[in-house]
């Protein structure tokens, strides 16, 4: 099952919309602030979700009163962010693979939580990623490739989500890499680019962020 989830960050509505056709998700929860792009693009969400703080006033009432779906609704002192609590409900939902819009914007310790949630899908088995009009971020564990037709922007990045992360070999990248050690303290993996068909990421150990870009 594909999932999805909007959260309260910023969203270019163009490219959420064309998105969202695209993908066909099949199950849909909007967390707190996320619920007004779909008030406003009507569309309707499986599960809503938070404790609505920031929320504009009102918001929730029109859409429920419009769409007739569960609601979840926290006290704003509570222990998880709001897309955190949506991570696990799409998780309990028996999703496959969920991508996270709203997820990136303006507050950069909400962009790190949210890739941070990146983690709760990794250990769940689900294949996730957060999303925006410029950037494509994802969480691996294990060896994987990339073919160019399919790469999300122009420029590949990657950054340990913890100490370290062993042996990195990059094959088919501008700037190949064999069995690097990269660290915390590394910025030898930020903007490289793909230039075979088919790109091979493999590494020991450790857990590795991938983040495809573009600057427009």
């Amino acid at each position: 099952m594909r999932a999805l989830i909007i959260s309260g960050g910023t969203i270019e509505n163009d490219f959420a919309l064309s998105f969202i056709k695209q993908y066909q998700p099949e199950y849909i929860v909007a967390a707190d602030h996320g619920l007004l792009f779909c008030l406003e693009n009507d569309l309707k969400a499986d599960m809503v979700v938070g404790d609505f703080d920031s929320a504009p006033a009102g918001v929730l009432e029109q859409y429920t009163d419009k769409y007739q779906v569960p609601v979840r609704t926290f006290n704003p002192v509570k222990d998880a962010t709001d897309t955190e609590i949506a991570v696990r409900q799409v998780i309990d939902a028996k999703a496959d693979e969920a991508v996270l819009l709203g997820a990136t914007g303006t507050r950069l310790d909400h962009v790190m939580g949210n890739m941070q949630c990146l983690h709760i899908f990794l250990d769940a088995g689900i294949k996730a990623y957060i999303l925006d009009s410029h950037n494509r971020i994802s969480l691996h564990r294990e060896a994987f490739s990339i073919r160019r037709e399919e790469q999300f922007g122009q420029y590949v990045s990657f950054l340990p989500a913890g100490d370290a992360v062993e042996k990195l070999t990059l094959i088919g990248f501008k700037y190949p890499l064999t069995k690097h050690r990269v660290t915390n303290t590394d910025s030898l993996c930020v903007s490289n680019e793909i230039t075979a068909e088919e790109a091979q990421v493999s590494f020991e150990s450790g857990e590795l962020f991938m983040i495809q870009s573009r600057d427009r």
